[in-house]
């Protein structure tokens, strides 16, 4: 087999509050679709919600645990940082007065590497960002926000780091991203030639303090791998570069393997079959709850368990 490839962001997953709350924010403002409505499998009386693009790719999904009345975080070092979002360069008045109407505080961030960013936050203070630009992915959900201003998919995801160069050295030696460039404490990486989720950047904050879990933190942040040969193969590069590694964890719509980089941050590697149309027609991803064989059994139990939810209509199929 060729050497393994990392071909981007597969998902990034985050801790929220009140589940409804959560579940309108991300349908009812940011437009993004529901894909996978279904449980935590470590913690199966909570929900676990998958928001993404019109067919669930890899590259768009931001997933959550929400957790009800759970105290916010605070973001810090050896944390995701912010989650950045693709949107047309055109469109970012639209979502300045769209985020501003809804009651998010918006600030614009200026250039970051020639591109116009706009920084805002979730319900849950969760740090999110638009960033514009010239061309993106043209499977954007046309739920509760026109195409012509949809979110496209993941940009970047910006890691924040005491010291940035044993997590550097994690990228680039071990999991194969290169260098494309620096503006102040902030170095950015990319796999293969960059574009939509492909970049990270480390920014370093040596006097910051650590982040405290928590609603509105990232859990973690997961690499997108093609099949899982490969996945196999990263495992033995990671342990062979001395990193403690779980075995392959089987998460339904892809298998999973875990461990932490050098500031703390949780990673995954994430293969990108088997997808979340296995259990679903594709038309009608996210309708109802959706639940792993080991739980099935357990349907009714956990459906009078878990809070009740007013889920997204159906919209009409782009």
């Amino acid at each position: 087999m060729s050497e393994p490839t990392i071909l981007g962001i597969h998902h990034v997953t985050a801790i929220a509050g009140a589940p409804q709350r959560n579940l309108d924010f991300y349908t009812g403002v940011l437009g993004l679709r529901l894909v996978k409505l279904t449980v935590n499998f470590d913690d199966p009386g909570t929900y676990h919600f998958y928001f993404g693009d019109r067919q669930g790719s890899p590259g768009s999904i931001l997933t959550f645990f929400p957790w009800a009345g759970i105290p916010r975080g605070t973001t810090g070092n050896g944390q995701v940082a912010a989650t950045s979002f693709a949107v047309p360069r055109e469109s970012l008045g639209f979502w300045r007065a769209r985020l501003a109407e809804h009651g998010a505080a918006v600030e614009d961030g200026g250039a970051r590497f020639g591109e116009p960013v706009l920084r805002f936050a979730d319900p849950d203070g969760l740090a999110l960002e638009l960033i514009g630009t010239a061309a993106g992915r043209d499977t954007a959900w046309t739920g509760a926000v026109d195409a012509r201003y949809a979110i496209t998919g993941f940009h970047s995801a910006t890691l924040a780091e005491a010291g940035y160069e044993k997590t550097a050295a994690l990228l680039q030696d071990v999991m194969g991203l290169a260098p494309a460039g620096a503006e102040g404490n902030r170095f950015r990486y990319q796999m293969g030639a960059g574009g939509a989720a492909a970049i990270v950047d480390i920014v370093c904050t040596p006097d910051g303090r650590p982040g405290r879990p928590g609603a509105g933190t990232v859990h973690h942040i997961a690499w997108r791998t093609p099949d899982d040969a490969q996945q196999l193969a990263w495992r033995k590069r990671l342990a062979d570069a001395g990193h403690d590694v779980t075995p392959v964890q089987d998460r339904s719509y892809f298998h999973s393997i875990y461990y932490h980089e050098p500031g703390g941050i949780l990673f995954e590697i994430a293969t990108d079959p088997p997808g979340f149309a296995r259990d679903e027609d594709p038309d009608h991803l996210g309708e109802r709850l959706m639940l792993p064989p080991q739980f099935e059994r357990h349907r009714a139990a956990l459906e009078r368990a878990l809070p009740p939810l007013k889920l997204p209509l159906p919209k009409a199929r782009a």
